[in-house]
């Protein structure tokens, strides 16, 4: 009595909740002009707002450091 059983899949592979999620939702594998595709305005405004970011983290940066500073010359 031998049962016809699919092999089973590796940890970490997912089922078929997730295989249909990847196909259906994730959209095909394909990247090509992914970053060149849409518009200038759109390519443009992604700069403008990594660049925001980048500035953030710069000032974030440099808030902690003086505050650091600050606290050694308070000691």
């Amino acid at each position: 009595m031998s049962e016809d059983k699919p092999a089973a899949k590796a940890p970490g592979e997912g089922g078929r909740l997730l295989a249909w999620a990847f196909k259906n939702l994730a959209g095909p594998p394909e990247v090509a002009g992914a970053v060149q595709g849409g518009s200038r305005q759109a390519r443009d405004a992604w700069k403008e707002d990594l660049e925001r970011r980048k500035q953030w983290s710069r000032e974030q940066r440099e808030r902690k450091r003086a505050e650091r500073e600050a606290r050694r010359a308070g000691r």
